[in-house]
């Protein structure tokens, strides 16, 4: 009888309009829309890229404007129509998850296909230009009200190739949410966090979480050296992992070698921001953030940037496996690593939630 309770509790609090909250807080709903939408959308593209239509994102083109996804370049009349049918799989997946209705083994295919789309469309299509992007998101704000410095601009930044990988990685964001809310309340848990009518596993205490979130904090901060100690050698002018010539090209080519150390100073930056999500001064601001010292943080100032670099970093690592070479291995070779760094950064945030969550508003459990 407790269980029943506690699980009409949770059906109850998920849709009174007391405790509906805000857009954002109402994810579990919206997002599930958002990727059926998504779905319905790019796969009409599909259909209309397999009938010749223009504009098809991995083809082969200019140097200058090609990625490095797993698709390109690659033929639309072979490609386009996988991606239609890719997409209407996503797209009944997403309406059985509307309807709740899948049990057993109907259950685990719905949740196969949500979490197998949400993975191929966030890490394995995308290549590194969000990690890119991301890092230079700053210098791009500055771009849009002075200008790219040269004869380019931003769309020789920002071009079609780029900015598709850029959608396809914002509907695997949205299905990973979709998948995550549907089994959730499929299995009479929470949908906001993940609670439910069992206790949950020892592993999820905070004294727990912070044990196993030190170790992925340490796993992050090594995964980072490898490129790290590569592009500060270059700098110096160590040829570490590539031909000699190689490195005279990048030297002769201005701003380059400043860009590759200010990539480097930025990943040690985020390795050692890293170790706020299990220290106190990731939980109240420390004396040297003057106008905040002693104030209690906000989960979400560390949750969210964190998670978004974990993430972008993992299709950029994925990425590097298929580009390193033998005789150029300190080119890719060390974005290997942004694989281990985004899923030890991943779990180190999800000990930081763990230890920060409070009582549940819309479960009251916690």
């Amino acid at each position: 009888m407790a269980k029943s309770a506690s699980e009409e509790r949770i059906r109850e609090n998920h849709t009174h309009p007391a405790i509906r909250g805000s857009w954002w807080a109402r994810w579990p709903e919206w997002s599930t829309y958002l990727a059926v939408a998504w779905s319905v959308l790019y796969g009409l593209a599909g259909l209309y890229w397999a009938m010749g239509g223009e504009g098809y994102p991995f083809e082969k083109t200019i140097e200058d404007r090609s990625s490095v996804s797993i698709l390109e370049p690659s033929r639309a009349e072979v490609v386009a129509p996988l991606i239609a049918l890719f997409c209407a799989a996503g797209v009944v997946a997403g309406v059985l998850m509307l309807r709740n209705r899948a049990i057993g083994r109907s259950r685990k295919a719905v949740l196969a296909v949500g979490w197998v789309t949400a993975c191929v469309l966030a890490f394995l299509i995308p290549d590194y230009s969000l990690l890119g992007l991301l890092a230079f998101s700053p210098v791009l704000v500055v771009f849009l009200f002075t200008g790219v410095p040269g004869q380019q601009d931003l769309g020789d930044i920002v071009y079609w190739h780029r900015g598709n990988l850029i959608i396809v990685f914002i509907g695997g964001l949205l299905w990973a949410a979709a998948t995550i809310a549907y089994q959730r309340r499929s299995s009479n848990q929470c949908e906001h966090c993940g609670r439910g009518a069992k206790a949950a596993g020892a592993w999820t205490e905070p004294a727990a979480a912070l044990r196993w979130g030190r170790w992925a904090v340490w796993v992050s901060v090594l995964s980072t050296l490898p490129y790290d100690i590569t592009r500060l050698a270059w700098y110096f002018g160590w040829p570490l992992g590539i031909p000699d010539d190689f490195l005279k090209d990048m030297e002769e080519t201005p701003g380059m070698m400043e860009m590759g150390l200010a990539l480097a100073i930025v990943s040690t930056l985020g390795s050692l921001l890293s170790h706020g999500l299990v220290s106190r001064w990731g939980e109240v601001w420390p004396r040297w953030v003057w106008f905040k010292k002693g104030r209690r943080i906000h989960p979400a100032t560390a949750i969210v940037p964190a998670s978004i670099v974990a993430v972008v970093l993992i299709p950029g690592g994925l990425m590097n496996i298929r580009a390193v070479e033998a005789d150029e291995w300190g080119a890719a070779g060390p974005g290997i690593f942004w694989v281990l760094w985004g899923a030890a950064l991943g779990a180190a945030t999800f000990s930081y939630y763990l230890r920060r969550r409070t009582q549940c508003k819309y479960c009251h459990q916690g």
